[in-house]
């Protein structure tokens, strides 16, 4: 088993008010060139959640990360004109909160639980990764604040 010390949490960057079923985003990730999803977990706007990848299995969702990594995406993360923004409903936020508290438990070694643009390079070298240094938006909220 590989040794996982950090969850990152993602978005689909699709908007809020158009679904995306767990087989769409396994398709939208075989385009990229993945075996299957690069996620571990699919939170849909319904609170489900959705095993997509065996956490015995290496993601690809954070380059970099994923080796030592379990990656979440929730369904959403863009509003109704296609801006990021938190879309996550109750129920997500319930479901999310809930799955990393049990994979903290189910591996104690996890420290960290970071959203993806949290991993942005800081380039002004303050230690701190701020807004205008992220690579992107995802997962379109403060994980540190919103979990």
């Amino acid at each position: 088993m590989r040794k996982i010390d950090m969850i990152v949490i993602h978005c689909t960057a699709t908007r809020a008010d158009c679904p995306l079923s767990p087989a769409e985003l396994t398709k939208m990730h075989r385009k990229r060139g993945f075996k299957c999803c690069g996620y571990h977990y699919y939170v849909r706007t319904d609170g489900e959640i959705c095993t997509m990848r065996p956490v015995e299995r290496v993601g690809a969702h954070a380059r970099g990360y994923n080796e030592h990594s379990i990656g979440i995406a929730y369904e959403g993360g863009l509003d109704a004109q296609g801006r990021p923004a938190d879309t996550r409903t109750e129920l997500q936020k319930r479901s999310l909160r809930i799955l990393v508290r049990v994979l903290k438990a189910d591996f104690p070694a996890i420290t960290q639980v970071v959203g993806h643009r949290d991993l942005s390079p800081d380039l002004d070298g303050d230690g701190v990764v701020e807004p205008e240094e992220w690579c992107k938006a995802c997962p379109c909220f403060d994980v540190k604040r919103g979990l």
